[in-house]
């Protein structure tokens, strides 16, 4: 009898299941963002959470699931804060202007998110390509870019010759290397960088840049 009450007892569902998915979800962006998908250790993810790795595998099914929430979640959560600024109701320049600033703050405040992003990068992207939702997840903002775009060409504003995807992969890049490369760079030319630079002159010229580009043929 105690056996079998041992038994029943193990197999209870735990309590406050969203919350604890909540929990383990941003010990693991902490912690993969920090040592990548290797080095990661479900210990110690389970560690910052007081549960166990049983407790992790039962509510994801193993570390690459939970990585690839981790990568859903992020991506998610950047997307999300796009859709809340009303980019239709602005014209195209400070559309644009817009878009640049966000997403250069955006990677100043979460460099986690840059973290990851790199740390799949060096992984091949192999396991983002395991994700179902990943390329769902993204397209708002090529929708967004391109909208705004096309509202630019139509005004005369903007070249002809724009791809909303090169745009975004530009703005990204830029904003990125602030974050990526703030040690290498400041080591060798002993310039802050990251949210510890100039932010506001580094994004007004990524801003520059962008609208430089789009409205010269």
């Amino acid at each position: 009898m105690q056996v079998s009450s041992a038994r029943t007892s193990a197999m209870r569902k735990p309590k406050a299941p969203e919350a604890n998915r909540v929990r383990i979800l941003a010990a693991a962006v902490a912690e993969f963002a920090s040592r990548g998908f290797k080095g990661a250790s479900m210990d110690d993810i389970a560690a910052r959470t007081d549960t166990t790795r049983a407790l992790i595998n039962y509510y994801f099914g193993s570390k690459e699931k939970l990585y690839l929430a981790v990568l859903e979640r992020v991506y998610a959560e950047i997307r999300e804060a796009e859709r809340l600024i009303d980019f239709d109701h602005l014209p195209p320049v400070e559309a644009i202007s817009r878009i640049v600033e966000f997403t250069y703050n955006y990677y100043v405040k979460h460099e986690n998110f840059v973290r990851l992003v790199v740390a799949e990068n060096q992984a091949r992207g192999r396991h983002m390509k395991k994700s179902a939702t990943m390329k769902a997840l993204n397209r708002p903002i090529i929708d967004t870019l391109g909208g705004v775009i096309a509202r630019g060409q139509a005004e005369g504003i903007f070249r002809q010759d724009v791809d909303a995807i090169d745009v975004h992969m530009t703005i990204a890049a830029l904003g990125m290397f602030n974050v990526t490369n703030q040690f290498t760079f400041g080591a060798i030319f002993q310039r802050a960088m990251g949210a510890k630079g100039d932010v506001a002159r580094r994004r007004r010229m990524v801003v520059d840049v962008v609208l430089s580009w789009l409205t010269h043929d």
